[in-house]
């Protein structure tokens, strides 16, 4: 299977799901920024700003390689040599405290005979809502059932792990599936059946979160719930800085810094020894923040 192949499939499911999702919203354009890496390839970065729906959000193809630098060596324990990466990052930052926030990442990399996929979606709702969790799960395991009945609870698992907070003991979100370094070594899975299954969790995306934007967008809120959005935001940005392997391998890869922090929230809030009250809507969504959850 050539790279360009993979390149192109990924190229397209950016392209769906920016159609997609700017009917949903009913306002909102995405923006189309085509930028190149002087050390080898580059990437299309498409922003919606100010929608309907989503106060912000972005929709990022990048294919990049050249010579493995010092400080990837470092960072990821790479050896000495050419790396190829390509993959769709994806963020969205809606306007109503009541539509969750959702990130998605498919990717392949490549360095010598070497290769794997990794990628992963999860949601972060600002209000977490039991019944909107089990739906998302329930999609996610679906598209997981349909490739191996295994992977659903290993990428949740990995999921429940990968997006936490340890200094604040808490999980970014809901959470969803997460792999990385998938190859035919660790799964018994061929090159062309991992590529399938990392494409069929791209093409989830866009019909499982516009139906969750139909069914949020319109609910009432309230200047306490836009605080709370606030805060929530804040936790989002603290995981992104600290934690997420994307962003690391972006700035120690000499990534375009515009496209790797297009993940960031337009408004955050950090409220100095912040509490919610007890058993408010709040504090219920603090209380759900934990690793190992069964929503389904």
């Amino acid at each position: 299977m050539e790279k360009k192949f993979i390149a192109d499939r990924f190229k397209a499911i950016q392209t769906s799901i920016c159609v997609q999702i700017e009917k949903e919203d009913g306002q909102g354009v995405f923006q189309s920024d085509i930028w190149e890496r002087s050390e080898g390839g580059g990437g299309d970065t498409k922003i919606l700003t100010n929608g309907n729906v989503l106060e912000k959000a972005g929709v990022l193809f990048s294919e990049v390689f050249g010579p493995v630098s010092d400080k990837m060596k470092a960072a990821f324990d790479f050896n000495s040599g050419e790396f190829y990466a390509t993959g769709v990052s994806i963020v969205m930052h809606p306007k109503n405290p009541f539509v969750p926030i959702i990130h998605m990442n498919i990717r392949y990399f490549e360095m010598g005979n070497s290769w794997w996929f990794g990628g992963g979606i999860d949601l972060t709702p600002i209000y977490i809502d039991e019944k909107e969790a089990q739906y998302f799960h329930q999609k996610l395991k679906e598209v997981c059932d349909k490739y191996d009945q295994q992977y659903y609870l290993r990428f949740k698992e990995w999921a429940d792990n990968y997006f936490f907070l340890p200094h604040r003991n808490e999980t970014r979100g809901i959470g969803g599936i997460f792999f990385d370094r998938l190859t035919t070594n660790n799964t018994g899975k061929t090159k062309e059946e991992l590529f399938d299954f990392v494409i069929s969790i791209g093409e989830t995306f866009a019909p499982v979160y516009t139906q969750i934007m139909n069914t949020k967008k319109n609910v009432v809120y309230s200047d306490k719930n836009k605080e709370w959005q606030g805060i929530r935001r804040s936790r989002y940005v603290e995981f992104n800085l600290l934690y997420d392997k994307g962003t690391k391998f972006g700035l120690e890869s000499d990534g375009r810094v515009e496209s790797i922090l297009m993940s960031m929230p337009p408004l955050a809030e950090w409220h100095y020894n912040y509490s919610p009250e007890k058993n408010s809507f709040e504090d219920n969504t603090l209380n759900l923040l934990i690793k190992n959850k069964a929503w389904i």
